[in-house]
This record gives structure tokens, sequence and C-alpha cells, in this order.
């Protein structure tokens, strides 16, 4: 598919696309014409790219687990042991969040007690 419908698919503009594919992030198939042409697995890809992205994996940290991938099952060890570090990185944000979740449930349920007690 061309970089149009595939940018629509995984909800990147054109120019995110070009970027990530300077930076090595992704590697694009091109047809006779010369223009970029991507597949299911390049979806699949850009999507677990997204996922890391959005769980606070810094872009250089995904440009080396990309670069790991695109050596082959000679990385696979480096590449698991990325993954196990981001894991933990993520559970520990996660319980960051459900701690502060907490603290602002607390302070939403003493704004709502000292408005009950407000005089009528």
């Amino acid at each position: 598919m061309k970089i149009g419908l595939f940018a629509q698919k995984v909800n990147l503009s054109t120019y995110t696309l070009r970027y990530y594919e300077k930076r090595g992030l992704i590697k694009v198939d091109r047809d006779q014409s010369g223009q970029r042409s991507y597949d299911e697995n390049d979806l699949a890809w850009v999507q677990f790219i997204q996922r890391l992205k959005d769980t606070g994996m810094h872009l250089q940290d995904i440009q080396r687990y990309a670069d790991l991938r695109y050596q082959g099952d000679g990385s696979l060890k480096e590449r698991l042991e990325m993954l196990q570090k981001h894991r933990s990185f993520v559970q520990e944000q996660i319980k960051n969040w459900q701690m502060s979740l907490k603290k602002l449930d607390n302070k939403i349920e003493w704004y709502q007690a000292e408005i009950r007690n407000l005089p009528k």
C-alpha cells in the first residue's frame, strides 16, 4: 500500500513515516516506480513502535531495538533484555500512576465532603 493509505491506517503523518525511515526505524520496500510500498508486516512493526513510544521508550532506544531487529536472530537475547528492562520501567510508571490516582481520588473525596457540608 502507498504511504498515504498506510499513514491513515497507523494514524501517523506521512512526514513521521518518512522520518522513521530516515532514522532507520522502518525499512520500506519500493515499487518499480520508486514509491514506498508498505505491507502487513510493516503495519505490525509500526504499531509495535507506537506501543513502545506510547509506553515511554525513548526514540533512541527504539532505534537501537530496530537496529537489532534488522540484524536478525543473532540479536534475540539483546532484544529480549531491552524489552524486559522497558517492561520494568512501564511497571514502575503504572505504580506511580496508581499512587497519583489514589491521591487524586482522596482530594476529590475531600472536596465532595466539603461541598456536602456547606450551609444550604
